[in-house]
């Protein structure tokens, strides 16, 4: 999408210096949310107001910034290990991909100032944005359709975990948390903010020990990934990068923690920029008519997946 700036013949120099400066910020801004495909980010989501803006004055403003403090100040490492030991097991149920699709339509993420639709509507929304830029690629639109599957963690089934230790931004634990990571204000009161041990720079790591090394905060896109590896699935690893990291803003927005990275590290996130675009801002009222993609998808899930798996 490109905007043009009528240009009017009998404007003096500074006008026109100022409309030709005006018109490269708008093309810089356009560029910014033109997508690597054919797909134009919309400029406001669902509410009308910009994307994964924590600012906006509203109702959703308020519960979402209640929602990190607590986040904020539960995320330790020690709540963070006996996650990964108790869930790690997959000892909870089996079940299909699908069926876990359909499972999630029971919950509203309220970490999310961008989307107040069920969660299945948002996983087609990013999954078909995907198929259309990228018709080849289709282990990046079967991604699309599972990387928020980790949200099952909300159910009763699953212990019914509190929201905080679901959803919302991903980050390291273990070592300082960035000032990038939205309202780092709470971090204050996070028990391992003033640990020696963990406050540092690196922490409880060292340089290019690589993520997958790390600590990161416990929510669905952890979970979502051990349940993919350890059932085996055939994706490739920049899915499974694209499933444990896309919650991870600080890193492949804001360049925060790249010191953590290795060579694999930063050949996959070059695949998560891709597909967080379409998965930031393919949230919109735009709706998907789930029985008419539901066989391509369910062909995809037979590729790369079990029938059943282990959760």
């Amino acid at each position: 999408m490109t905007i043009l700036i009528d240009h009017h013949p009998d404007q003096n120099d500074a006008g026109d210096e100022t409309v030709e400066k005006n018109q490269r910020n708008v093309k810089e801004e356009e560029t910014e949310l033109m997508l690597d495909g054919g797909f134009v980010a919309p400029n406001t989501n669902s509410f009308g107001h910009t994307f994964r803006d924590y600012d906006a004055a509203s109702e959703r403003r308020r519960s979402v910034e209640e929602f990190y403090r607590t986040n904020h100040i539960g995320q330790t490492v020690d709540f963070v290990r006996r996650m990964r030991e108790e869930y790690g097991k997959l000892n909870r149920t089996e079940m299909s991909i699908w069926e876990c699709c359909e499972l999630l339509n029971e919950f509203i993420d309220e970490s999310d100032p961008d989307l107040d639709e069920p969660q299945i509507e948002h996983l087609l929304q990013t999954a078909e944005a995907i198929r259309k830029d990228y018709p080849d690629e289709d282990w990046l639109h079967l991604t699309g359709l599972i990387h928020d599957l980790g949200k099952v963690l909300l159910h009763s089934s699953f212990g019914e975990l509190p929201q905080w230790a679901v959803v919302g931004d991903t980050y390291p634990v273990g070592c300082a948390f960035d000032k990038s990571i939205v309202h780092h204000k709470y971090f204050k009161e996070n028990p391992d903010y003033d640990n020696p041990s963990y406050n540092t720079k690196y922490g409880i790591y060292t340089e290019g020990c690589g993520l997958n090394n790390v600590f990161m905060s416990w929510g669905h896109d952890d979970y979502m990934y051990m349940v993919a590896k350890e059932n085996q699935t055939t994706l490739p690893s920049a899915g499974l990068f694209i499933i444990r990291y896309h919650s991870f803003y600080a890193v492949h927005k804001s360049e925060a923690y790249k010191h953590l990275m290795n060579n694999e590290d930063r050949e996959n996130i070059k695949w998560l920029k891709v597909f967080n675009k379409y998965d930031l801002y393919s949230k919109s009222k735009v709706r998907i008519n789930v029985e008419q993609v539901k066989p391509y998808y369910l062909s995809l899930i037979n590729k790369y997946f079990p029938a059943k798996l282990k959760w």
